[in-house]
């Protein structure tokens, strides 16, 4: 098999897996630096069994994927210098702090921009899901409240069979590597007797626009009796934490502003995030670096690298955590401020 071969068929087994390393499932963040010449198979499987499948904090709830493969036979070389770049990063990403799965969940319902998709029993087609695109705001639980029109087919699946399932991605979703939660409950007519201020103000946070609210033709649903949570964080980072779990959660409080944080630094200081990356990843040299969330531990960042002995571009997520936890917008500046001139310094004195 040819090099130029090899390389597709690897890239297709195991893209899922390395390209967006941020293996929360074991506490990993990982990453794999294929290049379009001199991959190595045998080394590289070897490599990513020692750092994932040796964690001590793996987690028996979070799926697993196989990248063991059938056969170890096939050993192309790899560059040293890439191999032992690859193996820093990996161990980075290993120990990089992240929020637990529950306060990630937590914080994603919470700052998320309001919509969702609420899959229901229909009615009208008994056996078929029916999908509807929703707005929707978190009570003080986490528990996502609705205001339904009479007329909506949606609310006559509820009425008919209150089991739904609602998903929600993350506010800077773009694709696969982005977050996304599935919630699985009974979702229930509030008696609207039962309507207080508190919950019609959670509401308009979300959407102050919401005028229909008091239309009599609208009703108001909560989702209750939460049976399962299903988290996705991207590539590899996936698992289920309970319903006990989530709602003694509380959302990241940094993460509430980090999306004005990271569009600062994206448009005015990304040569300042590239050379952190250099600094804190030593050997992790890449061209582009977009933080796509803020929370009080740290930062994700969507980073372009081209491979040595390579002239294709990689695209991917890293961790990127902070000396020490942020309590508020203060702190967060100065950690930013700090890592950036430590990193100035490193770079100068080369």
């Amino acid at each position: 098999m040819s090099c130029s071969s090899l390389f597709h068929v690897m890239f297709s087994l195991l893209m899922m897996v390395l390209m967006a390393s941020i293996v929360h499932s074991f506490h990993t963040n990982n990453a794999f630096f294929l290049k379009s010449q001199g991959v190595s198979l045998f080394r590289t499987k070897k490599l990513m069994r020692e750092l994932l499948f040796s964690s001590s904090n793996s987690n028996d709830r979070m799926p697993r994927h196989d990248v063991r493969g059938n056969d170890d036979t096939v050993s192309v070389d790899m560059d040293p210098e890439e191999e032992k770049i690859q193996r820093i990063f990996m161990e980075h990403q290993q120990k990089a702090p992240k929020l637990g799965f529950a306060t990630d969940v937590r914080t994603l319902v919470q700052y998320n921009h309001g919509f969702a998709v609420l899959s229901t029993n229909s009615k009208s087609n008994p056996g078929f899901p029916g999908g509807s695109v929703v707005g929707f705001a978190p009570d003080e639980e986490g528990r996502p409240l609705f205001v339904f029109s009479g007329m909506s087919s949606h609310t006559q699946d509820l009425l008919a069979d209150p089991r739904c399932s609602i998903t929600i991605a993350s506010k800077e979703f773009k694709g696969a590597a982005d977050g996304r939660v599935n919630i699985m409950g009974q979702c229930k007519l509030i008696a609207k007797k039962d309507v207080t201020q508190d919950i019609k103000a959670a509401y308009l946070k979300k959407h102050p626009n919401a005028f229909w609210i008091n239309f009599g033709d609208f009703n108001w649903f909560r989702l209750e009796d939460i049976q399962a949570i299903r988290f996705v964080g991207g590539f590899a980072r996936a698992g289920q934490i309970s319903p006990k779990e989530y709602k003694e959660a509380q959302p990241d409080p940094i993460s509430e502003f980090g999306p004005h944080i990271a569009k600062h630094m994206n448009e005015d200081h990304m040569d300042s995030t590239i050379a952190m990356i250099r600094h804190y990843i030593p050997g992790m040299d890449v061209t582009e670096a977009i933080i796509t969330s803020v929370d009080s531990l740290g930062m994700y960042i969507k980073v372009k690298r081209t491979p040595r002995a390579s002239d294709q571009f990689q695209e991917f997520k890293l961790r990127l955590p902070f000396p020490r936890p942020a309590n508020d917008r203060k702190d967060v500046k100065n950690l930013i401020v700090e890592m950036t001139t430590e990193s100035s310094a490193t770079s100068s004195a080369k």
